[in-house]
């Protein structure tokens, strides 16, 4: 009885180590779930007091933070469709071609992800301070796009080079054009891939708190009004939409996971 109950152990220890992993990686957003629906006994108070569903029904009671809200989600799309047409492009010019410098830049595109944050934004501050740019929407818009195009560029590449070419050139050898190659072969394969950074981009630039309060001015995004709230009491509206942002997050992972299996029982 020992010994089999020793081989179960050990069969399944690694599954075990990895839950207990995952689940101290979960602890925070449970915690915030549950935060979403208590009352707190006063704004300075972080301990569940009583269960309600008030802050669900109107997760908007403080309009500041609903503007707040709106405002990162307009700079995090426009930040992610640029950053991912741009980190798109220079993912496949770094994949399939051969130029002067490619060694150089590749290299170059780690530079963003490994620069601290609070070295590129004093860098970008100096940058827009000399050139007398106003600090505002568009200057985070630019911020952002600036550290998001090496996480885009990162992803796509992987996928780019895990992808089978002989698919494309069977394509062109059946007299397909290069259009026709790339819209039905290369942008279905690849499309996992520019999605999967579109989302890591817009996760990056919506929760990013340094290089925007650098470059922010006078805008108010939804991490800067968390941290100017937290010294007045954070409302418990805000784990509202923190819950409900891992939430779509969430539904999105697993949407494309089963559209995955999907076309892989389709093929």
């Amino acid at each position: 009885m020992s010994a089999r109950i020793s081989r179960w152990l050990a069969d399944r220890w690694v599954t075990g180590v990895a839950l207990l992993v995952l689940g101290y990686l979960l602890l925070p957003i449970a915690v915030v779930a549950a935060l979403s629906f208590n009352r707190p006994s006063n704004r300075l108070s972080y301990d569940f007091d009583e269960f309600t569903l008030d802050n669900w029904r109107n997760p908007c009671a403080t309009s500041d933070m609903c503007d707040a809200v709106v405002r990162s989600v307009q700079i995090g799309f426009v930040a992610t469709v640029a950053a991912t047409v741009l980190g798109t492009l220079m993912a496949f010019a770094l994949v399939r071609h051969r130029f002067r410098g490619r060694s150089a830049t590749n290299v170059l595109i780690f530079l963003p992800m490994a620069t601290p944050e609070l070295v590129m934004g004093t860098s970008l501050l100096a940058l827009f301070v000399s050139a007398g740019v106003p600090q505002g929407f568009w200057t985070i818009v630019v911020a952002h796009v600036m550290f998001c195009v090496s996480f885009v560029v990162v992803t796509v590449k992987a996928r780019l080079t895990g992808m089978d070419t002989r698919l494309e050139e069977a394509a062109m050898d059946l007299y397909a054009s290069e259009w026709q190659t790339f819209r039905r072969i290369t942008l279905p394969l690849v499309l996992p891939g520019i999605v999967a950074a579109a989302l890591l981009a817009f996760s990056l630039s919506f929760d990013d708190f340094i290089v925007t309060n650098f470059n922010a001015g006078t805008t108010v995004t939804f991490p800067m009004y968390v941290w100017g709230a937290a010294q007045r009491g954070i409302p418990p509206q805000v784990n509202v939409i923190g819950t409900a942002m891992f939430v779509i997050a969430l539904l999105l992972v697993l949407a494309s996971t089963l559209g995955g299996r999907r076309t892989k029982r389709a093929s």
